[in-house]
């Protein structure tokens, strides 16, 4: 792997990290209140922090493998960590370190193997990004965490050069070593824990495992499909960024949280409060439910209240109008002229004045003359309605006459409303006598 591609990989690495703390960002509203809430957003926390470690190499990993050598060195590492926490339970780091890792062949027959003795590999760098998922962030049993459980995993880069001895360098190195670093991708899978020490500062102690992506590290090539790997041990203290009135969103538990918020006197008020609008909007809808007189119409729709039981009514409650059985007169003693009757609120014919409409029609027809045709109507209604009411009952007869071969000119409309009852309009009797056209020689 050369120089350009380490770059690119370093590149998308913190490009990565950047782009996840942009993000983050964009989407956090500003935080109105020192206070955290449950659902107020990571701008309310302090989500920013640095760390600083140190520890153990070793080209041994704790989950075992083959290794070229028989025994490690015990050889110090250090380097720096920078994170952006994304939520309670997740965050993203970026790590560096540098160190060297040494190893023997001295409990093998001879103190060598294939010649080598030991060797050692000078880490110039290795740098990557992980996910570090916090495993123990939700308590039940306590307020707030002072101890979290982690685990971590991500993608990275090393530039090592290692170096060899064999049975003939007495044991100690060349000055000859290759002044070229090699540059490869590693895995690092750990876990660790971290103690809360002050609210600005964790103390943390972790293992990670490394798998590079290469047979070079320890400077044996065996020319099989296995991988060099190693390890580190380490501890070390990490600081929290950002403003002291914001707590550290590592060590907030968000059951906790969310209980205190339900605990919250305002937000009880606002409950009560709306227990009270539910109860209020509950009157009301059994208010407008309220049918005194059970006619099926609510009291506030209903125009006619008091309406007796089992009484037929319209949806304004109002009594229909009965519906009288006529008897058809004799047609041979209808002139013509007789009175012709409507429903409530209608201006159509009845079929049982046809007899009469069809005795005037002739008589026009034969005889000649004009006629003048009157409507008229109840007192149900404004007066303006039942003139323009009257006036089509009267247009209705017209209609009829002239269809049935009478010409128009020989019919005058004329729609007089409620004047000239010819019975009471207190009485429903009355009011549908008074529903009708009236027909007169000109």
């Amino acid at each position: 792997m050369n120089y350009s591609t380490l770059k690119k990989g370093l590149a998308v690495s913190f490009v990565a990290l950047m782009g996840a703390t942009t993000l983050a960002s964009a989407q956090d509203a500003p935080a109105t209140s020192s206070s955290a809430k449950v659902f107020g957003g990571r701008a309310q926390y302090r989500s920013w922090s640095i760390g600083v470690n140190g520890g153990v190499l070793s080209p041994f990993v704790a989950i075992g493998g083959s290794n070229d050598f028989s025994n490690f060195d015990v050889n110090l590492g250090y380097g720096l960590s920078l994170r952006k926490q994304l939520g309670h339970a997740f965050g993203l780091e970026g790590n560096i370190f540098r160190g060297k890792v040494s190893g023997t062949n001295k409990d093998m027959p001879g103190g060598a193997v294939n010649g080598i003795k030991e060797f050692e590999t000078e880490m110039q760098y290795a740098v990557d990004l992980r996910g570090v998922v916090n495993v123990a962030t939700v308590d039940f049993l306590r307020r707030e965490n002072s101890v979290n459980f982690f685990v971590t995993a991500g993608y990275g880069m090393v530039a090592y050069n290692p170096k060899v001895n064999g049975v003939d360098n007495k044991g100690k190195f060349g000055e000859d070593r290759d002044k070229d670093f090699i540059k490869e991708a590693y895995i690092p899978v750990g876990a660790g824990v971290k103690f809360k020490v002050s609210d600005r500062v964790s103390f943390n102690l972790g293992y990670t495992m490394h798998f590079i992506d290469g047979d070079n590290f320890d400077g044996v090539y065996a020319k099989a499909t296995t991988k060099d790997k190693f390890s580190y041990g380490y501890a070390g203290l990490e600081f929290s960024l950002g403003s002291k009135s914001k707590p550290n969103l590592d060590w907030v538990n968000p059951l906790a949280l969310m209980y205190d918020e339900l605990k919250d006197p305002s937000l009880r008020q606002e409950v009560e409060a709306l227990k009270t609008r539910v109860s209020n909007v509950e009157q009301s809808v059994e208010a407008l439910k309220k049918d005194s007189d059970g006619d099926g119409v609510a009291d506030q729709f209903d125009k006619c209240p008091g309406t007796p039981a089992g009484t037929a009514v319209d949806g304004s409650g109002c009594p229909l109008p009965k519906v009288e059985t006529v008897v058809a007169p004799n047609t041979g003693n209808v002139t013509g002229f007789e009175t012709i009757q409507f429903e409530f609120n209608s201006s159509v014919l009845k079929t049982e004045s046809y007899p009469t409409l069809d005795k005037l029609s002739s008589v026009l027809r034969e005889n000649g003359g004009k006629v003048t045709v009157n409507g008229y109507a109840s007192s149900e209604g404004t007066a303006a309605y039942n003139v323009k009411l009257s006036k089509d009952r009267a247009n209705s007869v017209k209609t009829y006459l002239v269809n049935s071969g009478v010409n128009a000119s020989q019919v005058v409309t004329k729609g007089h409303g409620e004047a000239n009852p010819i019975a009471s309009n207190d009485t429903e009797e009355g009011r549908i006598q008074n529903r009708r056209v009236e027909s007169a020689r000109n």
